[in-house]
């Protein structure tokens, strides 16, 4: 790479010469690389770049080296070879024009003056030296700014944003274009500082992450693959690219439907040999305007596994929980009656003790079986019939349901959504009884209405003016209730069917004032 003098032409012939960008170290670029990549950094296409230059420019060896326009501008010139005449041309003979009349004028007045031969010759050389001297002069004064600009822009295109070019500070034209290619390679350096800080990220993140990612090319021949891919295959990358989707066994994983959801895949990978669940995403990208697919692979049996076991635990945790209970009362009681019944002679109340236990007995299995009735019915709910549902008449009729406490409904624009007519209604009895139960408290009422989201969704919401919520982290817990005699479904019940309409539910403490909010988001 040339030094200053070197790559613009003699300084302060154009008014404008390239210098390298300060580096970081303070040293000034000559033969080293661009500043902004490091040795593991710098891509083909900036080594090319400089070599190019450096060509153009001449060897390193060369002291003075005239800055010349780009090779692709020379070789475009030369295939245009029929202009009569270049730009240097034009200026040349412009200037030449120019300055033609006084010099003519100037021969002349010498012609017919009384000069002596000698003065006549002499003065006629000078002003010919003149007059061709400053019309090159002010040819190089058009064409090297314009040759400088043309290496500079011919740096930027081949990707080197080092170089800068000096004599922006004027306020003339060639001074802000100056100011502006140097802006551009400024911005374009920072960018590529952000890209290949952000290909450095995505490469991290994709060699860390346990999901097997691959890329295919439009031929279906791998072009990508992370760790976590090469331990799925069992094959490293090196070996794995190039090679088709049949010939790595994916060729299924690419035949799933390209959409947001993720397919369930089961099938045994060479990395392990194991039948497993596998979670299947298929997307497209495009790579310098070729279309690639991107294909992800995750492991399901391990999380579907915890969230059993989990499930499982949750189960036993509520179902031990009743039945203890349940059964600890009928065995106290089970065990006094067998005590009463074993003495001699029997008490003269022995009758109504037995009778008393036995109600006791008779209570706790009533209790345990409505227990397994709701259990069954939490566990049973069908899927939705989806049919034309207004909101009106379905909130105006729940709410008239309500007797113990007044509900007032407050009229919203008529909407209809799809939905299945009994779950729903079933769904707003639930938060309505909620929202009574909370307000018979504090002697409040409840208000019931909907609205409109604007983004094709509706939202109906039930308030009360009970005690508000003191701890929502159980309130969707199956069988957790604080109501006597409460069975603990209502509001997950409740949540199933939102969420089986594809919407929502939330409670949330009522802002400013006292009680709670329940929030139904469905779609319309």
């Amino acid at each position: 790479m040339k030094s200053e003098e070197q790559v613009s032409g003699r300084p302060g012939a154009g008014g404008v010469e390239l210098k390298p960008a300060p580096v970081a170290s303070g040293r000034t670029l000559s033969a080293a690389a661009p500043q902004e990549s490091s040795p593991d950094a710098r891509t083909p296409e900036t080594v090319v770049g400089q070599l190019s230059r450096m060509q153009r420019h001449g060897s390193l060896g060369t002291s003075v080296v005239r800055a010349r326009a780009p090779e692709s501008a020379r070789g475009g010139r030369a295939a245009r070879g029929r202009e009569p005449l270049t730009h240097e041309g034009r200026v040349l003979l412009m200037t030449l024009a120019a300055g033609a009349p006084a010099v003519l004028v100037s021969l002349v007045l010498l012609w017919v003056g009384d000069y002596t031969p000698k003065v006549f010759w002499t003065l006629g050389v000078l002003i010919a030296c003149f007059w061709l001297g400053f019309s090159f002069a002010v040819q190089g004064r058009v064409v090297r700014p314009l040759q400088t600009v043309s290496n500079l822009l011919a740096s930027l295109r081949e990707g080197d944003y080092s170089f800068r070019a000096r004599g922006g500070r004027g306020d003339d034209a060639l001074s802000e274009v100056i100011r502006e290619i140097n802006a551009l390679g400024g911005t374009m350096r920072e960018q590529r500082i952000g890209a290949l800080e952000a290909t450095a990220l995505l490469r991290t993140v994709m060699a860390e992450i346990d999901v097997a990612i691959f890329a295919f090319d439009p031929e279906g021949r791998l072009r990508l693959v992370n760790r976590a891919g090469e331990r799925l295959l069992a094959t490293p990358e090196e070996r794995a690219s190039g090679r088709t989707s049949e010939e790595l066994g994916l060729e299924d994983c690419l035949r799933v439907s390209e959409t947001d959801e993720t397919h369930t895949l089961t099938k045994a990978f060479p990395g392990d040999g194991v039948v497993r669940r596998w979670g299947v995403r298929r997307s497209s990208f495009r790579e310098r305007g070729v279309p690639h697919q991107l294909l992800v692979i995750g492991d399901l049996s391990r999380p579907l596994r915890e969230e059993e076991l989990k499930a499982w635990q949750r189960i036993v945790r509520v179902l031990g929980h009743e039945l203890n209970n349940s059964l600890a009362p009928i065995k106290s009681i089970a065990g006094s009656l067998l005590s009463l019944l074993s003495r001699g002679p029997l008490p003269d109340d022995w009758r109504e003790d037995v009778r008393s236990g036995l109600d006791v007995v008779s209570a706790r299995a009533e209790s345990l079986s409505r227990f397994m009735e709701s259990y069954a019915r939490l566990a049973r709910l069908p899927p939705p019939r989806l049919v034309p549902v207004e909101l009106g008449p379905l909130v105006r009729r729940v709410a008239g349901l309500e007797t113990r406490v007044k509900v007032d409904v407050l009229q919203g624009p008529e909407q209809t959504v799809e939905a299945d007519a009994d779950q729903l209604e079933q769904l707003l009895i639930n938060l309505v009884r909620n929202a009574a139960d909370a307000s018979l408290v504090t002697k409040g009422g409840v208000r019931v209405g909907w609205r409109g989201t604007g983004n094709g969704h509706v939202e109906l919401w039930v308030e009360d003016e009970g005690l508000g919520i003191a701890n929502t982290s159980n309130l969707f817990v199956p069988f957790f209730t604080t109501k006597p005699g409460g069975s603990g479904i209502g509001l997950v019940l409740s949540r199933q069917i939102a969420e089986a309409h594809g919407g929502t539910l939330t409670l949330e403490n009522r802002r400013g004032a006292r009680g709670c909010t329940a929030n139904l988001r469905l779609s319309i």
